[in-house]
């Protein structure tokens, strides 16, 4: 393990430390956005049934991504903190005992998703004629599903060591195989048949295959995080519970956003596939947008975990500060672009008029809020490394269940999609300033 990385989390300069693992972690975060927005943009290329079709897979694939999130950001936060502490063996105990836990979970999903597709979609509201391409799709990526998780909960723990550059390395190396496989199976270009959306399934499921293999290779060779050593079920059951008391309220949180969106997908369908299609790639860009943020908190975790673990408070206060301040002034540069350029980002993606009407209309409306989700985003990642998961989940539903929901159904009804975007900004803003109330409320609490 490099033990250099901790040294520079505990005692490095707060702004240059952050902002050096940003642009590195930033890197692979866009990596990870730009293999969906590929994803997107060749599947839009066949036609306006297959980008609805892939639009509702979105929040199914999100909520798998959001458990294995959980069990990686679990895994992080316990990680770093034993890191803080200088506790080696800890650190490869509870970082084999996370992965096994991810593949026990993983084995499951398979099996239940492979069974469940076709009345799952329906009550998503997928039409008949969108079904066999979602079925089509839904088959392959479940059987890739352990490609997806495992590095996901890999990833995180090589994060959890200061290293950022490394998870992005990996995350830009699923990008380039998924954009060259993209179009070549997609369309069968040189010496492949043209699968269409199966073949988009296949990059995806192929170029995750190659981080997972990776990914183990740096935990296993490079970093020496894996043991192999036979210990006691009690040991492993003990490391679960440590993972699984963060892990859970997180994934939890999480999966409560896909919910959200199949919702909305759910509520956005009555206006026709061209309005889902439309809402799915806005979506995405929103992703993309958010990324910078997302690669904050991503490095985030392992620097308050490990000054939580060193009890080098002050620095966890000046952290938090900085970055949301950051959150502020990015997200309204990235507002400014969005709205200027909303038309010419949305033609981007599909060449139907309706598509780019809907997608157009969420970027003049929602980015305005996005300063406040970056916010959110950061302390309810605090809260989770603070050991506070069920207050950092109950905001999460607090945002989505009780306000954008009943929001976005009141919205719709008076106001058409319109009222729908503006029911989602409006959420992002009273969220993000309750998170940060109830974020230094509990550090207060932490430091005494």
């Amino acid at each position: 393990m490099k033990s250099n990385n901790s040294a520079k989390l505990i005692h490095g300069p707060i702004g240059k430390t952050l902002a050096r693992m940003t642009v590195a972690m930033t890197l692979g975060m866009v990596g990870m956005v730009a293999f969906n927005l590929a994803d997107t943009f060749f599947v839009g290329k066949l036609g306006t049934d297959q980008l609805a079709s892939l639009s509702f897979t979105f929040p199914v694939v999100l909520v798998i991504s959001s458990i294995a999130l959980g069990l990686g950001f679990g895994a992080s936060a316990v990680i770093s903190r034993a890191i803080g502490e200088g506790d080696h063996h800890k650190v490869q105990r509870l970082t084999t005992d996370s992965l096994l836990l991810a593949l026990l979970i993983v084995i499951s999903f398979v099996v239940i998703g492979l069974f469940t597709i076709k009345p799952l979609f329906k009550t998503l509201g997928a039409s008949p004629q969108l079904l066999p391409y979602i079925v089509t799709y839904m088959k392959i990526w479940y059987l890739g599903m352990p490609f997806v998780v495992v590095p996901m909960v890999g990833n995180n723990a090589i994060r959890a060591t200061g290293d950022a550059k490394t998870p992005s390395i990996i995350m830009l190396i699923a990008f380039g195989i998924n954009v060259i496989l993209d179009p070549m199976l997609i369309f069968g270009i040189g010496p492949f048949p043209e699968l269409g959306i199966k073949g988009a399934a296949l990059a995806t499921v192929f170029s995750r295959f190659t981080t997972f293999s990776v990914a183990l290779w740096v935990l296993i060779k490079r970093d020496k995080m894996i043991t192999f050593d036979l210990t006691g079920i009690s040991n492993i059951l003990q490391s679960w519970k440590q993972v699984l008391f963060i892990g859970v309220p997180f994934a939890g949180s999480r999966i409560v956003i896909p919910i959200t969106i199949g919702i909305i997908t759910r509520i956005i369908s009555s206006y026709g596939n061209f309005a889902v299609a439309g809402y799915g790639v806005a979506s995405r860009i929103e992703f993309f947008s958010l990324a910078v943020i997302a690669a904050l908190a991503s490095v985030f975790s392992p620097f308050i975990g490990q000054n939580l673990g060193a009890k080098k408070f002050t620095r966890v206060v000046d952290a938090i500060n900085l970055s949301h301040r950051f959150s502020i002034f990015w997200e309204i540069f990235i507002w400014i672009l969005l709205i200027s350029f909303r038309n010419t980002i949305a033609g981007v993606f599909n060449n139907h008029p309706e598509v780019i009407a809907t997608t157009a209309l969420y970027l003049a409306i929602v980015p305005f809020s996005y300063s406040l989700q970056g916010v959110f985003m950061l302390s309810t990642t605090g809260l989770n490394v603070m050991h506070k998961p069920l207050q950092a989940a109950g905001l999460t539903i607090m945002q989505m269940f009780l306000i954008c929901v009943p929001l976005v159904l009141i919205g719709s009804h008076l106001f058409g999609l319109t009222g729908i975007f503006v029911a989602i900004a409006f959420t992002y803003i009273v969220s993000g300033i309750a998170s940060r109330i109830v974020l230094m409320k509990y550090l207060k609490q932490v430091i005494n």
